[in-house]
């Protein structure tokens, strides 16, 4: 198994700058997601944004060869949609902008699903509830708790809803590379796995479905994007977290997260 590679307060306080610019890209962005603007377009927006005024670098371009700076997932997509020209966002869609940022050698991890126009009332519920769900698991983060408290704390919000969680993909540790270990569940049970310890940071990213859980994929060049098998939505909430001597602290945290802070 891979050692976790821990982090000392220098590299805290970079990773905490990552995220804060990171935020600032979500931030700059709650004004360019609507109706008729291309993923394409959102994508090309970001990465002149990140290049140009933060003076960061896209951490995803050229990551495994990917050649675009963020994942646009639309709809019943559930994750690695990617940007098009001819993907065209629309009034009552819900898309999420999945987003890695790297400063001063160090990478955030981000996203965040976009209401687009009139959504629809179980549309908007299963994006609130993903969130909760994503909440219900930082919360579960501090010393002495384990990897199996995080997932199943999610999977019981999802369960509660009446929502699946996705189990093909997961969070996972993140510093200096875009993934480090552990691998970070989205169910579990508790009081199993990794014991958690100051120094950690890593992502948590659940993946929840209106319907099944089953996914099936789609083939876009070199790349496969997942949508679920019923075709029913999807949606996907995503914070970079560290683990203090005290309990957690969410690199990449947004003001209107303060709710969730309080």
């Amino acid at each position: 198994m891979t050692a976790i590679r821990l982090k000392n307060a220098e590299d805290l306080a970079r990773m905490r700058h990552a995220g804060q610019l990171l935020a600032d890209v979500f931030r700059m962005l709650e004004g360019e997601v609507r109706a008729g603007v291309t993923t394409l377009a959102l994508n090309d927006r970001v990465t002149d944004y990140i290049r140009d005024t933060l003076h960061a670098r896209p951490a995803s371009i050229g990551q495994y060869g990917y050649p675009f700076a963020l994942n646009a997932s639309l709809n019943d997509e559930v994750c690695h949609g990617m940007p098009a020209a001819d993907r065209v966002v629309h009034d009552g869609d819900i898309l999420n902008l999945d987003i890695t940022l790297e400063k001063d050698g160090f990478i955030a991890d981000a996203s965040r699903m976009y209401l687009v126009g009139e959504v629809s009332p179980d549309a908007k519920r299963l994006v609130e509830e993903t969130r909760n769900a994503m909440w219900a698991g930082i919360h579960a983060v501090r010393p002495g708790a384990r990897l199996g408290d995080i997932g199943h704390a999610i999977e019981q919000h999802a369960r509660t809803c009446g929502y699946s969680v996705v189990r093909e993909y997961c969070g996972h540790g993140i510093g200096r590379q875009m993934h480090e270990a552990p691998e970070v569940l989205h169910f579990g049970q508790p009081g199993t796995g990794l014991l958690l310890k100051p120094g950690m940071v890593f992502t948590i990213e659940p993946m929840i479905n209106q319907g099944s859980a089953r996914l099936r994929h789609r083939r876009a060049g070199n790349w496969d994007i997942a949508l679920t098998h019923d075709r029913q939505l999807s949606a996907q909430w995503e914070h970079t977290v560290a683990v203090t001597d005290q309990g957690v602290e969410v690199l990449t945290r947004h003001e209107d997260d303060r709710h969730w802070l309080a």
